[in-house]
């Protein structure tokens, strides 16, 4: 609830002059302020729980047209026909299901600006972490695959109250402006979820189901490589002779 705070993170995705920003989880409205104190088109607040709800009632009648509060679950609905582009996400996630709300926004990455997200900094990390580096993982491929990715501020557990046992870190995301298909970006679920289910091994068993060294020799790469060790262009290789195999 610290304006200060919450103001910087509504003016970390730059101007928002004529977008319509989408927030999810607004719990008692700190962020949901900051937003609508800028020149925001509209804001659609996304709350699952009752008492949130209830207490942005008033908020809403403040600005009747410019913010409106849907009770919902944002894990079982398609934001898109709800809000026109340009459309942007601004949000301090729910920690708990932040991870599949990601995957499921970047299989729609092309009909979103702009996306401007609170994690856990742990999740965080992840997603912006390089090839060779502990953090490194599938949501870490997914995320870049489809977005150009930044770390833009941490946060300290006092900045919360009550404050979480975790930092917590923005992560922006820029949606690159080629996105694969759906078939295509299925088949990358598919890779990386074997590549990274079993890290420890060489890729030649990990993605044995997958076409194992027959895959990897016709991608150029070496079948005694680690998941961690591939970039992001390498796991396009694979994803995308996965789906032609497929196809």
């Amino acid at each position: 609830m610290d304006a200060n705070l919450t103001g910087r993170i509504a003016r970390l995705p730059g101007a928002l002059a004529g977008r319509h920003v989408v927030e999810v989880g607004p719990g008692p409205g700190g962020l949901t302020r900051a937003l609508l104190d800028t020149a925001a088109e509209s804001v659609l607040a996304v709350e699952v729980d009752a008492r949130a709800v209830a207490a942005l009632a008033e908020l809403e009648a403040a600005y009747p047209g410019r913010l409106r509060v849907l009770a919902a679950d944002a894990t079982r609905l398609d934001l898109v026909p709800l809000v026109p582009a340009p459309r942007q996400l601004v949000a301090n996630l729910p920690y708990n299901v932040a991870t599949p709300l990601l995957i499921g926004w970047l299989r729609q990455a092309q009909v979103w600006e702009r996306l401007t997200l609170m994690f856990q900094q742990e999740v965080a990390e992840r997603i912006a972490a390089a090839p060779d580096t502990p953090a490194y993982g599938r949501l870490s491929v997914l995320a870049q695959w489809t977005c150009r990715t930044a770390l833009l501020m941490r946060l300290p557990p006092a900045a919360f109250a009550p404050p979480p046992k975790v930092w917590s870190a923005v992560v922006g995301l820029l949606p690159h402006p080629a996105q694969p298909s759906p078939e295509l970006f299925a088949a990358m679920e598919r890779v990386t979820a074997a590549a990274f289910g079993q890290r420890r091994k060489m890729l030649r068993g990990s993605l044995r189901a997958l076409g194992g060294e027959a895959l990897l020799e016709r991608a150029g790469i070496a079948p005694e490589r680690r998941a961690e060790t591939l970039g992001v262009a390498e796991f396009d290789r694979l994803a995308r002779l996965v789906h032609a195999g497929a196809g």
